[in-house]
């Protein structure tokens, strides 16, 4: 069976864990504090579940998800992750990280920084503009009406189709934004961000985006 390695504890690593876990891949799951303290996380998972360092996580995965907060991403392991894809659940809230110039001014993006810390491995944005709590319980059947969207961006075609895969097996469509550089669409204040809306409304809510704040 698969194997997802998952660098990243917080919310949308453990609702990823869980639903990922209910679907029947491995799940190897990691913190910056250490395996120790996920103890609690992985007894409720069950024997798919086991936790490790966040190197661990990146080597033990088939493709991993990274949800660490945007002042971290210099922490993720970069040879383990080689040759994988990546999915990036991250968005840019300047309170909690700090500002990044870059970002502020429209000519990056949180993604786009991840890609260039990781350079051989094929990053996709996914599960970043869905409350975590929801992913385990707005998800539907495929062909069900009104079924929620959420979006994805790679620069990689093989790491969009594998984020448009995840996403139907936990039970969402998919809207493909293109590129990592317009991954920033989806990102906090904007029209598509933490909303439920079907791939209609969302391909709608993409396109008036505004790209700056």
């Amino acid at each position: 069976m698969t194997t997802i390695g998952i660098i990243g504890a917080g919310h949308i690593g453990g609702q990823l864990a869980r639903k990922a876990v209910e679907l029947g891949y491995d799940v190897v799951i990691s913190n910056s504090r250490g395996p120790g303290t996920l103890v609690d996380l992985v007894a409720e998972l069950g024997p798919k579940a086991r936790a490790a360092t966040p190197a661990e996580a990146a080597a033990a995965g088939d493709f991993a998800v990274v949800s660490v907060p945007l002042r971290s991403i210099q922490d993720v392991p970069v040879e383990p992750l080689a040759g994988k894809v990546v999915l990036d659940t991250n968005n840019y809230y300047w309170e909690r990280d700090g500002h990044f110039p870059a970002l502020d001014t429209g000519e990056a993006t949180t993604s786009g920084l991840l890609q260039e810390h990781l350079p051989q491995s094929k990053v996709a944005k996914a599960f970043n503009h869905i409350r975590s709590s929801q992913i385990t319980t707005d998800g539907a059947p495929a062909g069900t009406p009104n079924r929620r969207a959420l979006a994805t961006a790679s620069d990689f075609p093989e790491a969009a189709e594998l984020a448009t895969r995840l996403y139907d097996e936990f039970g969402f469509d998919t809207v493909n934004m293109g590129p990592l550089s317009e991954s920033w669409r989806t990102e906090r204040d904007r029209p598509a961000y933490v909303i439920r809306q079907n791939a209609a409304e969302l391909a709608e809510n993409l396109a008036k985006a505004p790209r700056t704040i």
